[in-house]
């Protein structure tokens, strides 16, 4: 049994003219036009979904007809809603009509017509050529860029406002450490990514970020229980990334202020510890503070006028290279594995690059002798500081030539501005300098004997388990070695790294120390002095296989 009535179907012939239709047709056609609208209806719910609709519209079903390249209906197009009349034509026979709007034809042609709509026409323009926006009217001027990143001025800028969170997170904010608010100008940044943060989040940060910043003693504890709330809370994921740029802000903008700086390494020691924290994004911006904490040219304020206050900077200048040096050990550890493995190598390739200035401060030398013992362990300091040592000790401890023109021979809170500011000539190093730097590499050194011990005790547990009790005489020969010396190998030790290191390493009392020193650096002469005359061996085979080849060629002519 069809859906539509054949009856319709024989009503519609009658009006084009067919009298009589037989039934089997009109049932057939009933079936037919069942199926057609059906087609039709299937196509235009296609529309429907695609459009992310739930209601069926006449535009539905007009595209839906234009698919079928069937001829589409007119005067349906209207959004309004359709209002629909009613009429009987006999008793139980209602008819429903839609109401047509009557159009007096007088005020219809004596209306304007309406304007022509213009096509659609693509065309292109160039963006950019090799970096540089041309300026023609298709591309924005630089001005309209920037009135697109500013927000209009007024109450929009408060602390809490989660819309400014990352515009002052990016732009730098002082006001008490807040995340969000206004520059000192009253301008508003809008921010990059919208990124709302919960009004806890958004009072924590403050707190912690105006705990951190308080030099007043009666913080201290605050100060203890933020950077313990950073380093055992488990909720912070959302804040990781505006406490990683208020570092870097803060390091960039207060390379004067140690409390500042020691305080910012602090904060990203607690966030290093915190196990709950995805950092391995994060690895290049929490590099570059601890860097420039570490080998940065100044640090400090060098203008501190009492000796008292003067000492107080230097030795929390020095101190803040420490921790800087820890930290760099850490992060190495941390992020130099398979997260990014080519960490390591920069770092100690921008740390040797420092060390092997000589137009550096000493207090440059130290961190960056530190950053390679933190990176690369024994086997850094017996490749990459060991061979300089007696060229560097002669730098360390000669005078140097005349100051720089920029005023900065010395490293800040601790370099040749201290021993100007003491009566020391200028281009002489200070002693406390000379002390902080000697001490660095005598405790880089000394890792290569604690690398050795380790390195026999392992042997001496190998050798237990084995049980052929071996490890007792490999100690016993080492130590008769190391002991065997006296006047000979202080000699040999002076030889190797200078008298000023020398004297320092002999007062030790590590024979061991000495031996491995002397031995190393004699073994890489050795294998340089190898690889020059290979190289020379190897110029002259290349030599002497060209005039034979130039006096065969002589004797063929």
């Amino acid at each position: 049994m069809s859906v539509w009535n054949p009856e319709n179907v024989k009503d519609i012939a009658e009006s084009v003219g067919i009298a009589f239709l037989p039934d089997d047709i009109s049932f057939n056609l009933a079936r037919d036009v069942e199926y057609r609208v059906g087609q039709v209806l299937d196509e235009a719910m296609k529309f429907m979904r695609h459009s992310k609709r739930t209601a069926l519209s006449t535009h539905d079903v007009s595209l839906a007809l234009r698919v079928l390249d069937i001829e589409p209906l007119y005067g349906y197009e209207s959004t309004r809603p359709l209002r629909f009349g009613e009429a009987s034509i006999g008793p139980g026979q209602p008819l429903f009509y839609v109401e047509d709007e009557e159009m007096d034809f007088e005020k219809l042609i004596n209306a304007p017509l309406a304007k022509v709509p213009r096509e659609i026409s693509f065309t292109a323009h160039w963006l950019a050529v090799e970096g540089v926006q041309p300026s023609i009217a298709q591309n924005p001027t630089s001005a309209e860029s920037r009135n697109h990143e500013l927000l209009p001025k007024g109450g929009g800028g408060s602390a809490l406002n989660p819309a400014n969170m990352a515009a002052l997170a990016l732009a730098g904010g002082e006001s008490g450490g807040g995340v969000g608010g206004s520059n000192s100008e009253g301008v508003s940044v809008r921010p990059l990514v919208k990124h709302v943060l919960s009004k806890e989040l958004q009072l924590y940060f403050e707190q912690v970020c105006g705990a951190l910043l308080d030099e007043s003693e009666s913080k201290a504890d605050a100060r203890l229980a933020a950077l313990s709330s950073l380093r055992n809370d488990p909720g912070l994921h959302q804040l990781v990334p505006y406490l990683v740029q208020f570092v870097s802000e803060k390091v960039t903008h207060h390379l004067k202020h140690l409390f500042v700086l020691t305080q910012m390494m602090h904060l990203t020691w607690a966030l290093l510890d915190n196990e709950n924290l995805f950092l391995d994004p994060y690895a290049a911006s929490i590099v570059a503070p601890v860097l420039t904490c570490l080998i940065g040219r100044r640090l400090g304020d060098p203008s501190s006028s009492s000796s008292s206050a003067n000492d107080d900077q230097r030795v929390a200048h020095y101190a803040l290279r420490d921790l800087a040096g820890c930290l760099i050990g850490l992060l190495g550890m941390k992020f130099g594995g398979v997260s990014s493995p080519t960490l390591k190598p920069r770092l100690a390739r921008t740390c040797l690059k420092q060390f092997l200035d000589p137009h550096k401060p000493p207090a440059v030398h130290y961190g960056a002798i530190l950053g390679l013992h933190a990176i690369g362990g024994p086997a850094a300091v017996r490749a990459l500081i060991l061979p300089s040592l007696k060229d560097y000790q002669d730098l360390l401890f000669r005078s140097r030539g005349p100051p720089a023109a920029d005023g900065e021979d010395g490293g800040g809170g601790g370099g040749g501005d201290a021993a100007a500011a003491a009566g020391a000539p200028p281009g002489f190093y200070s002693d406390f300098d000379k002390e902080k730097v000697m001490g660095a590499l005598v405790r880089a050194l000394i890792s290569l004997e604690e690398e050795e011990e380790e390195e026999e005790e392992k042997d001496k547990e190998r050798e237990k388990e084995k049980g052929k009790g071996k490890a007792t005489v490999v100690m016993s020969m080492t130590n008769g070695s190391a002991a065997h010396g006296g006047a000979e190998l202080k000699t040999r030790l002076f030889d190797a790294v200078g008298d000023h290191l020398g004297r320092r390493l002999y007062a030790l009392g590590r024979p061991r120390l000495c031996h491995l020193i002397v031995d190393g650096l004699a073994k890489m002469r050795a294998a340089d002095a190898a690889a020059l005359a290979s190289a020379s061996a190897s110029n002259g085979m290349n030599g002497m296989n060209g005039m034979n080849g130039m006096n065969g060629l002589s004797r063929s002519r």
